[in-house]
Order: C-alpha cells, then sequence, then structure tokens
C-alpha cells in the first residue's frame, strides 16, 4: 500500500490519488456511521427522516442529540451511538492522517536502529 524506505518518494500527483483514495474511504464511513444513526433514531424513537438525521449529525458533531428521547431503547441507543461516533472520529482522522505522515517520515527518511 505504502512504498517501501528504500523506495523513491511517490510523485505529488500520486500521492494525491493516494489522498485522495483514503478521505474517499474515511468519507464512506462517516456516512455509513451517519445512516446507522438515523436509522436508529428513526425506528427507536420515532423520528421523522429529517430529524433522525439532525439528531445524528448533531450527536456525530459532539453537539448532542436535538430532540427528546421518549424510550429507553432510544436512550440506550443514543448513548452507545456516542461512543461509537467518538471512534469514528478517531478512525477517520486516522486514516486521513496516515498518507501524510507517512510521506513525511520517508521524506526525511526516519529509520529507527534495532541496535539492542
Amino acid at each position: 500500500m505504502f512504498e517501501h524506505r528504500h523506495e523513491d518518494l511517490l510523485p505529488r500527483s500520486q500521492f494525491m490519488r493516494r489522498q485522495v483514495r483514503f478521505t474517499l474511504v474515511a468519507t464512506g464511513i462517516i456516512i455509513g456511521s451517519l445512516a446507522i444513526g438515523m436509522l436508529g433514531y428513526h425506528f427507536l424513537e420515532g423520528l421523522s427522516w429529517i430529524d433522525a438525521f439532525l439528531n445524528a449529525a448533531m450527536l456525530m458533531g459532539g453537539m448532542g442529540p436535538v430532540a427528546p428521547l421518549t424510550t429507553d431503547a432510544g436512550k440506550l441507543f443514543a448513548g452507545l451511538y456516542a461512543l461509537y461516533c467518538g471512534l469514528v472520529l478517531l478512525i477517520s482522522v486516522g486514516i486521513l492522517a496516515a498518507p501524510i505522515f507517512h510521506r513525511f517520515l520517508h521524506h526525511f527518511h526516519i529509520e529507527l536502529d534495532d541496535k539492542d
């Protein structure tokens, strides 16, 4: 997936294609997670699709749900979904940063010596 440390640095155009691919993966994870939230709010709390979208998007953004939660299942879902969204944030940032961090390390040829 990434070039080895003994290989040349990728040209900028190929690096940008790699970054676009990783961005699409992260975007797919975020959209899929938003869909999970919308389904949960729609079916467990009986919210309309637009209200389910608003609640899921606000929770993914760290703001919390907008509509009051009325069912125990909805409250449990919202709590678990909030924890899940925290992981999605960390994973998405990691996916987006991986090619940049790799290019930085590869550019400066930072190597770890195994001198034990």
